[in-house]
């Protein structure tokens, strides 16, 4: 399905399932004037066509004792020691397996990934970095900021 395929009332349907994704198909329905197996039948069809990725609970980081948010700017060796390993492609692989990192995306320019990590405080920081990013054999150089406040935190996607 291609966003042309959208049509208002699609958007309306994924607008209001970012909001709350637990929302009932009849009360989407009474929102934008549609029946609810209408409804139900569209967010099938949103769902089966991949727009519709998947369902989750968001969660409060403090409240689970995650009081610290950093972005980690990492830069990769650019070639193997020997031609069987491939730097970005065990990167890639590693970072899936890391719990503080919740999103990883890569860049161009200077710096080839942004890591966005989720610990505890300082210390849980510092052992991740240590312990775990820098002694990476692809990791060559890592630039760290700190989030103070975060000013705007969305899932929503414009519709």
């Amino acid at each position: 399905m291609t966003t042309d395929a959208l049509d208002r009332l699609d958007r309306a349907i994924l607008s209001r399932l970012q909001v709350n994704g637990r929302e009932t198909c009849e009360a989407i329905g009474e929102q934008i004037g549609l029946s609810s197996s209408a409804v139900l039948r569209r967010i099938k069809k949103l769902e089966d066509s991949g727009v519709i990725d998947r369902y989750v609970a968001l969660l409060k980081p403090e409240a689970l004792g995650l009081g610290l948010m950093a972005c980690v700017n990492v830069r990769l060796e650019k070639r193997a020691d020997h031609a069987k390993r491939n730097p970005m492609d065990e990167f890639r692989a590693a970072v899936q397996a890391w719990p503080e990192v919740v999103e990883c995306v890569a860049l161009t320019g200077e710096m080839d990934f942004l890591l966005r990590l989720v610990v505890q405080d300082m210390g849980a920081y510092s052992r991740f970095m240590m312990d775990t990013l820098l002694r990476h054999p692809a990791v060559q150089d890592c630039k760290t900021s700190f989030v103070m406040d975060r000013v705007k935190a969305t899932t929503a996607l414009p519709v």
